[in-house]
């Protein structure tokens, strides 16, 4: 069995940027987690599958258009869930819709949660930890396109990487 998930790479070098901010706020997953939008969470497949999921990808990627997402702010899912992150001013409909047809066929899985497009920047830290990166954050601002996603495995020692990259359309 392989745990993949598939998301969306923060373009450089905001992905770094906020992977070093993740780290300054005392998170341990900073330097195991690359920056992204998640499209589809941790997920737990069949190896055999593998070839057919990327296929399933291909597809889905040749398909959808590129598309701009523009990062603003703070946001938290407190008091639900110890989560600080940057969100989504433009782009969240594209991933909406990105999500759907990616989490379809080979991978249709359920959601614990109603989908957020988001980039996590602390999780499960003390309350002062988060207010302290709810604050820091809260005049972010980037932008960039978006011209592919790309599927991730968990590897055993607990690092998220990148296995193959999906283009868009364009």
């Amino acid at each position: 069995m392989a745990t993949i998930g598939v998301a969306i790479p923060i373009a450089e070098p905001y992905g770094t940027e906020l992977q070093k901010y993740r780290a300054e706020f005392g998170d341990p997953m900073a330097s195991s987690i690359p920056t992204h939008v998640t499209l589809m969470p941790p997920t737990e497949v069949p190896d055999e599958d593998l070839a057919a999921i990327d296929d399933h990808l291909l597809a889905v990627a040749a398909r959808f258009p590129s598309f701009r997402i523009r990062l603003r702010g703070t946001a938290t899912f407190r008091p639900i869930s110890p989560v600080v992150f940057v969100p989504l001013a433009e782009g969240i409909s594209s991933c909406e819709v990105l999500q759907s047809q990616v989490r379809s066929g080979p991978l249709e899985v359920a959601l614990r949660f109603p989908y957020h497009p988001h980039v996590t920047v602390a999780h499960d830290l003390d309350k002062e930890a988060l207010d302290r990166a709810y604050d820091a954050l809260s005049e972010y601002d980037c932008a960039f396109d978006v011209d592919a996603f790309s599927r991730y495995e968990h590897g055993a020692d607990g690092v998220w990487r990148p296995q193959r990259s999906f283009p868009l359309a364009g």
